[in-house]
């Protein structure tokens, strides 16, 4: 016959279900959400163009600079001039701001280019209020 267990010996603790396991993996995602939670998102604001006509017009005028974002070393050039790292290119940029603010901007990248060289460029344009620029598209046959 079941009966009820003595209390005088503990034993009715051994009816009780042991949650000490389970608080403890409740603490560790509390923790693990608290960490992830608070990440701050870095984020650059591109203007796009609102129409089709407007992105797809063709580079005509000859007073426009060029930078190239290649995949290969050397991964930036200026006008047709190489430059292996990023830090030798910025000094290049920043010497030639005034320019580069009174003409035309194409960026042309070779489409196996980090996205990381990209916005690496688009922040040094925005931080410097070059707002001017052109992406090079190769036409779509």
């Amino acid at each position: 016959m079941i009966g009820r267990p003595d209390s005088s010996n503990g034993g009715w603790r051994s009816l009780t279900p042991d949650i000490t396991p389970l608080l403890d993996i409740i603490f560790i995602v509390l923790v693990f959400l608290l960490l992830t939670a608070n990440i701050p998102l870095q984020s650059l604001e591109v203007d796009l163009p609102d129409t089709d006509s407007q992105a797809l017009t063709s580079v005509q005028d000859s007073e426009s600079m060029t930078i190239n974002m290649l995949a290969d070393t050397p991964a930036w050039a200026l006008d047709g001039e190489q430059y292996d790292n990023w830090d030798q290119f910025k000094v290049i940029l920043e010497s030639q701001i005034s320019q580069l603010k009174d003409t035309d901007l194409v960026l042309a990248s070779d489409k196996d280019v980090t996205v990381d060289s990209m916005l690496k460029l688009l922040a040094f344009l925005q931080e410097h209020q070059i707002a001017a620029t052109q992406i090079l598209m190769e036409d779509s046959q």
